[in-house]
């Protein structure tokens, strides 16, 4: 779809204590396993990180914040400054079951809001959504005036937001699984477990398709 997706590798990642982009699951990367998941979906990929070196091996383009210490926003900045889409899904690099099938159809509901945030169990997904190309000057103004919460840009934006009645549409995915986060060592626990069961149950199915 004309469409870039973003992905924010920017992160200290501290309260994992090590980079949660490069942790492994089934023998591939977190950033690896979305990377492969979303260029299905999008004409283009971009990471947005300040250590290039660490994703060359992905093979997608990269490009680093011109805001240093500023947070998430500088990571929308520099991805959608980089971006040749005017609709872009931006997603945070923790979220190993994001799903290219609904992010492409998030990206295709945008019409003419400024941005599509979801919305599940109350609380605002601002590091899943999709964000206009065009915002990237509210995005600057934020970042100029030291207002540096998402939730403040989306305050000054026509926002549409989507619930998880929303998203009924899409009964094959699984919601709660596709906005996990990895921001602790338990939930990198938690994802490998989760992996596991899936692999087990793919095994049954296999099985009893065999029988």
């Amino acid at each position: 779809m004309k469409a870039a997706a973003i992905i924010l590798s920017g992160g200290k990642s501290s309260r994992m204590g090590t980079n949660k982009a490069l942790l492994k699951l089934n023998e591939k990367t977190t950033i690896e396993r979305m990377v492969e998941t979303l260029k299905v979906y999008f004409d283009d990929i971009i990471v947005v990180t300040n250590d290039k070196d660490a994703y060359e091996f992905l093979g997608v383009k990269m490009v680093s914040d011109h805001y240093q210490e500023k947070g998430p926003l500088a990571g929308f900045h520099a991805g959608l400054s980089a971006s040749n889409y005017d609709v872009n899904f931006i997603v945070a690099c923790d979220m190993p079951f994001v799903s290219g099938e609904l992010a492409a159809a998030l990206a295709e509901k945008i019409d003419h809001y400024d941005a599509l945030v979801p919305v599940i169990n109350g609380k605002m997904q601002t590091l899943c959504g999709v964000f206009q190309k065009k915002t990237v000057n509210q995005i600057e103004e934020c970042i100029e005036n030291g207002h540096l919460p998402i939730k403040y840009l989306l305050e000054h934006l026509n926002v549409l937001y989507l619930s998880e009645k929303d998203l009924q549409d899409y009964s094959n995915i699984d919601i709660e699984r596709v906005f996990f986060n990895m921001n602790h060592p338990h939930e990198y626990e938690d994802a490998k477990k989760w992996l596991e069961a899936i692999r087990w149950e793919g095994c049954k199915a296999q099985c009893n398709f065999s029988k």
